[in-house]
């Protein structure tokens, strides 16, 4: 089709769509070393063609507001506009080099919102300075080293992570100069207890944990864990990916964790992905507070300033004070939700889950019965005679215009199929979502080639996935040279 063309193609000699404002500089030459050997590659096309071609464009991508996007694990709920419309508000428009007492709206969302986040979670105090969960991740780990430093506890260069963690926790334990060791699950995905008690010794630093777990199932022995963990010496961190079927119901720092961070741009209203914007504050309980990142803001005299942390302290991980979008959007949410509404958001998740999990599992298989909390993970389709594959199934959701969930994680089932239905997500989305998983698995029974060629209705069919994610092809003169 015309419209499916890139904008290169589209291009003709000679077309334009500006006209640049007459240069206000006289005879300016710009030095040699900077100047290009030849034209720039790009396309020429009218006013009228870039704004189709992009309006065009915006229709292929898919998104939270286009369609149901139950992706297990991320939490891609909607996100009232009214959060939006708030950051985007004139006054905000700030410089943080702004003289003090002509930021002290913004000082105070800060430090509200530090307190609310104190208040839901249980830790004493919060940083808003790192960029994402994973920033968060690191930043908390970078305490938690250094809190045993201190100690002289030199030997804790060991962080446990369960066998169905999200990837970011060995990868940010191992970018803070840790070891990390894996711990077994139960067959119901919780902590295998015997496993765990045979790795705590006085190597241990601390545990990464995530409760509900990946999963989606409560860790009964969080309590007798978080004993345990600290009389080895070690401490226990918290992911906060897995919060929100939790908020305003049970709190991370009452089941013994000592760090944790927390996903503002997923529980608390910022669209998520695309590679930003992101926040990922971190909490730490009072023996901690020392080892917070510059820098702080603080509250003296009905005043907020900002210093510098102590010499203790873990020193400067982010440019000024975090994401304030993103904390504008957050402060907004959880204003919007009050202390009445807050744990809506859990049981709601919760509720959204289980129904889809049950009306589903006749299909699909369940590798661990009970009560989830805010996510499930099949493993694959029940009848696997045909040897459709939880990727076949993925392909096909697209043609019902439905984005996959998670697939192939987490690691701990062959097939995994990670679904997370969010709160946000009404009873009439849901049923639609579970008829159309349905009727992939009767075509999976009844007609498995038809599942094992999708997609057949997107702009782009099956890829050869290792090739478009090791060589992938971004840029049109590349794709002028793999076609020669």
């Amino acid at each position: 089709m015309f419209y499916d063309k890139l904008i290169f193609e589209l291009s003709k000699e000679g077309r334009t769509a500006f006209s640049l404002p007459k240069s206000e500089f006289k005879n300016y030459r710009l030095p040699n070393n900077l100047l290009r050997d030849s034209d720039a590659l790009l396309p020429e096309v009218s006013e009228l063609e870039v704004v189709r071609h992009y309006t065009n464009l915006s229709f292929k991508n898919f998104g939270v507001e286009k369609g149901f996007y139950p992706l297990g694990s991320c939490t891609m709920k909607y996100n009232p506009k009214i959060n939006q419309d708030t950051a985007n508000m004139p006054g905000f428009n700030l410089h943080p080099y702004q003289p003090l007492e002509s930021l002290q709206g913004i000082l105070e969302i800060y430090y509200e919102t530090q307190k609310m986040l104190s208040e839901l979670s249980g830790l004493d105090t919060y940083t808003l300075n790192p960029y994402a969960g994973a920033h968060g991740e690191l930043t908390g780990l970078m305490i938690m080293k250094k809190y045993h430093q201190d100690r002289q506890d030199f030997k804790r260069n060991t962080i446990i992570i369960p066998d169905s963690a999200h990837g970011t926790n060995p990868a940010s334990a191992v970018v803070a100069g840790f070891d990390t060791i894996e711990v077994k699950s139960n067959s119901d995905g919780t902590i295998n207890m015997d496993s765990l008690k045979a790795m705590l010794d006085d190597s241990i630093a601390g545990i990464m944990l995530t409760n509900p777990n990946t999963i989606g199932m409560f860790e009964k022995d969080i309590l007798e864990i978080a004993s345990l963990v600290h009389d080895a010496g070690g401490l226990l961190y918290y992911d906060g990916a897995n919060l929100n079927p939790i908020l305003g119901i049970a709190r991370p720092g009452d089941m013994g964790f000592d760090i944790m961070h927390i996903n503002l741009h997923k529980t608390f209203s910022t669209p998520h992905g695309g590679g930003g914007p992101g926040s990922g504050p971190v909490g730490v309980v009072k023996k901690l507070v020392k080892y917070l990142p510059s820098p702080v803001i603080k509250k003296v005299n009905d005043k907020f300033i900002i210093e510098d942390s102590n010499s203790d302290a873990i020193g400067q991980i982010s440019h000024f004070y975090g994401n304030i979008g993103v904390v504008i959007k957050a402060y907004t949410y959880l204003l919007t939700m009050g202390k009445e509404n807050i744990s809506d958001v859990g049981r709601l998740s919760v509720l959204n889950a289980n129904y889809v999990k049950e009306s589903l599992k006749d299909d699909y298989l369940l590798p661990i019965k009970g009560l989830c909390k805010h996510e499930f993970v099949f493993d694959g389709l029940i009848d696997k005679s045909a040897h459709v594959t939880t990727l076949d199934v993925a392909k096909r959701l697209l043609d019902y215009d439905v984005h996959p969930p998670t697939i192939y994680f987490p690691l701990v089932f062959k097939e995994s199929l990670m679904i997370e239905p969010t709160e946000t997500e009404s009873k009439d989305t849901l049923d639609n979502f579970i008829e159309i998983m349905k009727t992939v698995a009767e075509e999976a029974r009844t007609n498995p080639e038809l599942v094992k060629g999708a997609p057949y209705n997107t702009v782009v069919k099956r890829l050869d996935e290792a090739r478009a994610a090791r060589k992938p092809i971004v840029k049109y003169r590349d794709l002028l040279e793999w076609e020669i």
